[in-house]
């Protein structure tokens, strides 16, 4: 059967050297991986080489099947192709080609084309392409479509950090690594070509980690010697019902693991340069239509009360010398987890609609501005103390349910009171989803953070595949 034929080629602010060696390193296909769709890496097939190979588990409905592809004809800095060994398509072979920019003159030195090209033939013959070859094309499409333009704000971001810290290698732990945040946080920075080093509880199959467990209080602390950054992002996940229980594990988790990280650091010979800790935007509390930034003083609460007392621990680091930045996170747009994923749902059976009274502002940010952030915390040393990470212009909940079912093509009529949110979730319905939060992010702005995407309607169509 004749072979299907897709082509993708885009301009990158990076030299093919460059581009070429960020897809070398662990953590480009996790880079690559749209988030709106579900996949399970089992191996990267690092290192890269003839015949390595990389295994995934794809949905593919309710069932998940397996993915096998072998790395071939590698070309140094120039091309190599992925040919499926095992997998949904009869046939599937993709060519990953990249080339310096030249013009009329001479090549560029700091640009490159990146072409991707795929072979394929989809199973069942006539009958699989006739019932499949339109969606398949839509979904290579808006695939690789997210993939170059991650590529290129991901090269760009680790091209101005390389200027400004003179050094494309820094060693960095992270701490909750196995979370939606840290998840993308590491392939971020491994592609980079950053070494990073996960502080986990359980020992990892692969990379290099630190143990520690915050119950016990025990930490390998000459593990964490030598570093240039540490990134605190562990906690237990504040999205279920709340009680008396639930509330003392959240604060628990917070307040242990960093008091116990914070005293390792203070006891290391070679001390990390720079600490940015997670926080978030509910040290401000309920606050109306209050338009709020760095300056403002917490509000009331528990979570206000909570990122207080969290955000305090780390000044017990500051006489050493480190830089500490208190990372406030807004709400998280993703479909791999957090709000965003628990919306879908809903909304995409056109059971979505405002919550409360739906005037409450939301202040959100999309996945890769989160972690643009924090690589921007770790990269530059004017910024210090709290950093509200949320994107330029956040919305009222009743905007943001008609965005969301606009970008989904769905109705959005069904509202959710505010009695049933309370009688559902208690208290965090009226500290996560009714409460009306305003926050811009000043320090980000002032400096030179470059939003990657900045209005809602294009970060969920982004995040979405839309």
């Amino acid at each position: 059967m004749k072979l299907e034929s897709f082509v993708s080629r885009s301009r990158l602010p990076a030299s093919a050297a460059d581009v070429y060696a960020w897809h070398m390193r662990s953590g480009a296909f996790a880079r690559f991986a749209p988030p709106w769709e579900r996949m399970r890496l089992v191996s990267d097939g690092q290192p890269l080489g003839e015949r390595s190979r990389a295994e995934i588990d794809v949905a593919v409905g309710p069932f998940w099947r397996r993915w096998t592809a072998e790395h071939h004809g590698f070309v140094p800095g120039r091309q190599f192709r992925d040919v499926q060994v095992r997998g949904p398509f009869a046939r599937w072979e993709h060519t990953h080609t990249i080339e310096p920019a030249t013009s009329i003159e001479h090549a560029a030195d700091d640009a490159s084309w990146m072409e991707d090209r795929i072979e394929y033939t989809l199973p069942f013959g006539l009958v699989g392409k006739w019932l499949g070859g339109r969606f398949v094309r839509r979904k290579l499409e808006a695939t690789f479509r997210y993939r170059h333009q991650t590529l290129a704000a991901d090269l760009n971001a680790h091209l101005k950090a390389r200027a400004l810290t003179g050094t494309d290698c820094m060693r960095i732990v992270v701490s909750g690594s196995g979370g939606l945040i840290g998840g993308s946080l590491i392939p971020f920075l491994t592609t980079g070509g950053h070494s990073v080093t996960r502080l986990v509880r359980r020992d990892r199959a692969s990379g290099p980690a630190v143990r520690w467990d915050p119950v016990l209080g025990t930490i390998d602390q000459d593990g964490l010697e030598g570093h240039d950054a540490i990134v605190h992002l562990a906690g237990e996940n504040i999205s279920s019902r709340w009680n008396e229980r639930t509330k003392k594990r959240i604060r628990d988790s917070r307040l242990d693991g960093t008091r116990l990280l914070c005293d390792a650091i203070n006891r290391l010979q070679k001390p990390p340069k720079t600490l940015v800790c997670a926080s978030a935007i509910g040290f401000y509390g309920d606050r109306g239509d209050e338009l709020l930034d760095e300056r403002f003083e917490g509000g009331s609460g528990f979570l206000a009360d909570l990122c207080k007392d969290w955000e305090a621990i780390t000044e017990s680091v500051r006489p050493r010398g480190i830089r500490v930045v208190n990372v406030r996170f807004g709400i998280v747009l993703s479909p791999a987890g957090g709000a965003l994923a628990k919306m879908l749902t809903p909304f995409k059976l056109g059971g979505g609609g405002v919550i409360g009274s739906g005037r409450q502002y939301m202040s959100w940010i999309a996945i890769d501005d989160v972690v643009g952030a924090i690589h921007h915390a770790i990269t530059c040393d004017t910024l210090n103390g709290p950093v509200n990470v949320v994107a330029p212009n956040p919305v009222t909940n009743r905007d943001f349910t008609k965005t969301l079912g606009h970008v989904l093509r769905r109705p959005t009529i069904f509202p959710l009171p505010a009695f049933l949110a309370r009688l559902a979730l208690g208290e965090m319905a009226d500290e996560l989803l009714l409460a009306s939060i305003r926050v811009v992010p000043s320090r980000l702005e002032e400096t030179g953070y470059p939003f990657r995407h900045p209005e809602l309607e294009s970060a969920l169509r982004h995040v979405l595949g839309r």
